[in-house]
């Protein structure tokens, strides 16, 4: 598959930070993450591969502060695609190997020249000091 020149940049960008970043194309599918992000998601990209949308939302089960199920449309990155605009939130995600964890998300849309889609970064954290409860 044929991708944006800037994406194919981002992912060799991404490939070399500390930050675990995720990158989506223009569709919301999932084309890279890091190995920081590896860590985080319990599971190393090469064992996932690209993902539709569809797909990686059914495995990255996202939930909000209060741990109820977020919908797809409000997941950090499909606002940023949606509304053109960086989004920042608090999710939960159940991971690959089984955890648990509280993410600070921020996520921003990619934009090509002429201010055309091309896709999406997520960037998180884990809020070490969040306490998982049932």
């Amino acid at each position: 598959m044929q991708h944006d020149v800037g994406l194919i940049l981002m992912r060799q960008l991404s490939s070399g930070l500390a930050v675990p970043t995720i990158l989506f194309d223009a569709e919301g599918d999932l084309l890279f993450y890091n190995e920081p992000a590896a860590s985080l998601l319990g599971q190393p990209f090469e064992d996932i591969g690209d993902l539709p949308l569809a797909r990686s939302a059914r495995i990255f089960e996202l939930r909000d502060e209060k741990r109820q199920p977020l919908a797809a449309d409000q997941v950090p990155a499909a606002v940023a695609m949606r509304e053109r605009r960086p989004v920042h939130r608090m999710v939960w995600l159940a991971s690959f190997d089984g955890a648990d964890r509280l993410l600070e998300v921020t996520s921003f849309p990619l934009l090509g020249g002429g201010g055309h889609l091309i896709g999406a970064v997520a960037m998180f954290w884990e809020r070490r000091n969040a306490v998982a409860q049932p």
